[in-house]
């Protein structure tokens, strides 16, 4: 079964700018109208990084109706939806789907975490309710569990799950799902570090935090042959390990700040970039150009 792909290329993990603590919309729209400029092919909105774990129901629906509107169909929009309740996972995902997302992004349980069988009938129930596509997001440095390529495998055969983040940083793993699954779902790189050898493997695109600021590249990397994914992924590599210095989105918040596009504002437990890594990111930043 081959299902249509809710995109290819390159999806952008979209920050939420934040002012006076606030969401910052007039910032909001520079980011997005930036995104839009550089060729980004699809927008996540309240996704991880953008921070919807300190924002309210309130916040993360105008959020995302914003958003939609702002990109007024020219590109998807996929809402992040995931959760560690079933029932709250599917009500966000029908609110997404009236305020006109294209798609949904649903990372695995946390804190009460899951077996890989309570992983199959959570996503099956979000699945069976039919509000919206989805893109299963395995990313266990945060969640703590991980969903292995067999679980992938059995979710795969459900029409209404199209795609899978993975950002386990297990290349093994990731093949596996590849053999596994074939052409049933999209496999997106959730790490930026390793959208070269994603692709190469056969991957769809990536869901990149990088492309906040790097746009233009991170989509030059999906769209581009071997060679010159492998090439500029080598490159941007000491900035992309600057990205991710301290937990994602405390840095990219600071390099977004410096670029002049939204205050370096995060919403508590999230602390500022420390003066130590800024340095170091500054520095990444001026050999690509994005500062001077």
């Amino acid at each position: 079964m081959t299902k249509k792909a809710l995109f290819t290329g390159c999806g952008v993990a979209l920050a939420t700018p934040f002012k006076n603590g606030e969401v910052d919309y007039p910032a909001l729209k520079k980011l997005l109208n930036f995104q839009l400029d550089a060729g980004t092919d699809a927008i996540v909105a309240c996704g991880t990084t953008g921070e919807p774990a300190t924002m309210t129901r309130e916040e993360w629906e105008r959020v995302l109706a914003f958003t939609v509107d702002e990109i007024a169909g020219r590109i998807p929009v996929i809402a992040g939806t995931g959760g560690n309740n079933t029932r709250d996972v599917i009500e966000k995902a029908r609110c997404a789907k009236a305020l006109g997302a294209d798609g949904q992004l649903c990372v695995t349980p946390y804190y009460n975490k899951a077996t890989q069988s309570g992983l199959i009938a959570h996503y099956t129930a979000i699945a069976d309710d039919g509000a919206l596509p989805m893109i299963l997001y395995n990313v266990p440095s945060r969640t703590g569990l991980n969903l292995l390529p067999a679980t992938v495998e059995k979710l795969a055969g459900h029409e209404m799950i199209v795609g899978v983040k993975e950002a386990s940083g297990d290349m093994v793993q990731i093949m596996e799902i590849l053999r596994r699954c074939g052409n049933q779902i999209s496999l997106y790189s959730g790490s930026d570090e390793m959208t070269a050898p994603i692709l190469a493997m056969g991957g769809s695109g990536v869901i990149s935090v990088a492309a906040n600021i790097l746009p233009a590249q991170m989509r030059q990397m999906a769209h581009g042959t071997a060679a010159e994914a492998a090439a500029l992924n080598l490159q941007l590599l000491p900035l992309i390990r600057a990205l991710f210095a301290e937990v994602n989105p405390i840095p990219v918040k600071a390099a977004l700040h410096l670029m002049g596009i939204c205050e370096n504002e995060l919403r508590l437990p999230l602390t500022p970039l420390s003066p130590e890594h800024e340095s170091i990111l500054r520095d990444e930043m001026k050999k690509v150009g994005l500062v001077c």
